[in-house]
């Protein structure tokens, strides 16, 4: 009868002495010898796992040994038990096992399933050669470590010594060996042993190179198999690591979530926020520069996760948020600052007060920069007074005189200190091209004293090289009355001292007959400019007559157009209005017969208006074939339009569109669908192509 080899591997429920050992080692010998230990346990688990051998899974749980700072996690074990047999040396009998296997013994004197006593002289040679249990197949596994590729390094087996092989255990009943537990056990070993050594550690500050190492091993295994159970997010939450190191680690770790499993390792850096907020939100604000993709979220990165969860988990931690977020000065952190402003003004109101104290400049800098974009959002009167205290500090010192304008911008904006230094900004605002005391921040105050404010901007657009669209876009958007007339007055002025500003005058009157309520300051500045301007001026206020039938103020715009039809020769003027015309009227066969009908008969109307007395000049015939053509080219259904209304009435559109123009025009409309005249069956329409 074969006795039982001598080789047989340590049991699992033996792995408590050899962790003291590991950690004897390193007590002795210094974290170095350690490390490298662990890095050759990282390194077999790995080379073992991928070459095909799984993790045994019995399904006997125990708390893990005593020391753990994890207890209260289970780790699976196997009981040694076959077939109802005694355990064998080395083996446990079924009932469970002890905690880190210190109430076992080695082969002697352990307890046998019905309370007798194994490991007698007659018991071992009546039983078989007990062995640990093989681990399941890797298809049949419930192993969180699935089986990889083969990487072709070496295996348990091939590392095994000769006398090793040579002394593996026959079966009893002579069909030839039996199976060797030891490839099974290995990866269990080198898992384990690494979990365990690292949580007993009482500082794992000497191995952060070890744990870097592991978060990246766990990360690239994680993208085709999963987190290995054994070190999911519960297991760096129970190392022994300061803050810093931690926060690192979970920011390497994040990038597996998504890949199987319950556990998030998202989940577990919210815990670590909302555990210690002051200490982690500086360190999540590190994540700023990390732009890696989260499988689990793919629209995210790690990046944009930091921002989500110092957002999400700001709750009574507000004010040192923002702390964090400036003294980061990231731009993520500057986006996040920004959307506090809006949802969570007081946060940053209270930082803007205590910034502007702060005798460090680059605080005093944004104290000004979130001061006003928490502004327009600050409701309430302890939120704007902390505003108002801050900037009146901010201007009471002379070595901050940069920031000036922006302290003045915050006070003008409340009214409360607004009569106070409206003077005080005016005057600045015309002297100095200050990027923080804006037209629009002054302009606040158009309403409560329009003087100062409209000399202010008169003073400064006189000035070489100021920009007008600015200060005439605050002046539309002004809806009180009292100032639509001074406005407008203002306006008239500009464009007859600097005809360059044509375009943007123009753009003044349109905001301001869409606003409504300003027909006759509008009417009064255009029909001057149509009169006395230039031709530029003219060409610049053209496409304000030409807007369609249903714009607002469209009872205006039509008398403007008839009075500039009846007097305009220029072909400048009159191709900026017939472009116009053709750009800003509805020719897409979209809307309702009766609306596109009436569309379309309104531009025909006009395009022939302005056609005829274009090509009465000199050159006009020209300008107006190649005009009609290269809008057939660029406005969308144009060109269906107009060769509809040429097939009408040729006689008359032959004197305006030459054979050049004619012919682009049928190309387009050919290539591009040709669209009926108003009044045929929608069932023998062609539509176009871009309608399609």
């Amino acid at each position: 009868m074969p006795t039982v080899p001598r080789t047989l591997p340590v049991p699992r429920h033996r792995i408590g002495p050899v962790v003291e050992a590991l950690l004897h080692l390193a007590r002795n010998r210094g974290a170095d010898e350690l490390s490298r230990r662990l890095a050759g346990l990282i390194e077999a688990a790995d080379e073992f796992l991928t070459a095909g051998e799984a993790l045994a899974e019995p399904e006997a749980w125990v708390p893990r040994q005593l020391g753990s700072p994890d207890r209260e996690r289970a780790a699976r074990v196997v009981d040694g038990v076959v077939g109802g047999a005694e355990a064998g040396a080395g083996g446990l009998a079924d009932g469970p096992v002890p905690s880190g296997g210190r109430g076992a013994t080695d082969g002697a004197e352990s307890p046998g399933p019905r309370g007798g006593r194994s490991g007698t002289a007659a018991s071992r040679s009546t039983a078989e050669p007990l062995t640990e249990p093989s681990a399941p197949s890797a298809a049949g596994s419930s192993s969180p470590h699935s089986t990889p590729l083969r990487t072709g390094r070496a295996t348990w087996e091939n590392a095994a010594t000769p006398r090793a092989r040579a002394a593996a255990p026959r079966r009893t009943d002579g069909a030839g060996p039996a199976r060797d537990p030891r490839p099974a056990l290995a990866p269990w070993w080198a898992v384990r042993l690494l979990g365990e050594t690292l949580l007993r550690l009482p500082d794992c500050t000497p191995y952060l190179g070890v744990l870097r190492v592991l978060a990246g091993w766990i990360v690239e295994r994680a993208r085709e198999r999963g987190v290995p159970q054994d070190f999911g997010p519960w297991f760096w939450a129970a190392l022994a690591l300061p803050a810093e190191e931690r926060a690192d680690l979970l920011r390497r770790l994040v990038v597996a979530d998504g890949t199987g499993g319950d556990d998030r390792f998202l989940a577990a850096a919210g815990e670590f926020l909302g555990a210690d907020a002051r200490t982690a939100q500086p360190l999540l604000c590190a994540w700023f520069g990390d732009d890696r993709r989260l499988p689990a979220l793919p629209a995210a990165t790690v990046a944009t996760a930091a921002q989500a969860l110092l957002y999400t988990h700001r709750e009574g931690h507000a004010d040192t948020l923002v702390d964090a977020l400036v003294a980061d000065g990231h731009e993520r952190a500057d986006e996040l600052l920004s959307t506090l402003a809006e949802e969570d003004p007081g946060a940053v109101c209270r930082g803007v007060a205590r910034w502007a104290v702060d005798p460090r400049p680059a605080r005093r800098v944004a104290a000004v920069a979130y001061g006003l974009r928490a502004a327009p959002y600050a409701a309430s009167e302890a939120d704007r007074e902390l505003l108002r205290v801050a900037a009146a500090t901010l201007l009471s010192r002379t070595a901050d005189a940069a920031l000036h304008g922006g302290a003045l911008a915050l006070l003008v904006r409340d009214p409360v200190s607004r009569g106070r230094y409206v003077e005080q900004a005016a005057a600045r605002f015309a002297a100095a091209q200050d990027p923080q005391l804006t037209a629009a921040a002054l302009g606040v105050a158009l309403a409560s004293h329009p003087a100062p404010v409209l000399d202010a901007y008169r003073r400064r657009l006189a000035a070489p090289g100021s920009q007008a669209g600015d200060v005439l876009r605050v002046l539309a958007e002004e809806a009180a009355p009292a100032v639509a007339a001074p406005a407008t007055e203002f306006a008239a002025a500009l464009l007859r001292a600097r005809p360059g500003t044509a375009g943007h005058v123009a753009a003044y009157a349109e905001r301001r007959l869409a606003r409504g309520g300003a027909d006759a300051e509008v009417g009064a500045l255009v029909r001057a400019a149509f009169r006395t301007g230039p031709p530029s001026v003219r060409a610049a206020l053209a496409p304000l007559v030409a807007a369609p039938g249903d714009a607002p103020g469209a009872a205006l715009r039509g008398e403007l157009l008839a009075e500039l039809l009846r007097e305009e020769t220029h072909p400048d003027v009159l191709e900026a209005l017939l472009v116009a015309l053709v750009v800003r009227h509805d020719t897409r066969p979209g809307a309702a017969p009766e609306e596109r009908a009436g569309h379309a008969a309104r531009l025909r109307s006009a395009v022939l208006r302005v056609g005829t007395v274009l090509a009465r000049g000199p050159e006009g015939g020209r300008r107006l074939d190649r005009r009609l053509a290269e809008l057939a080219r660029t406005v969308p259904g144009f060109a269906a339009y107009a060769l509809a209304w040429y097939d009408e009435d040729p006689g008359v559109w032959r004197a305006l569109v030459g054979s050049g123009g004619l012919r682009t025009i049928e190309d387009v409309a050919a290539s591009g669908g040709r669209t009926a005249p108003a009044g045929t069956p929608d069932a023998e329409r062609v539509p176009s192509a871009w309608h399609s």
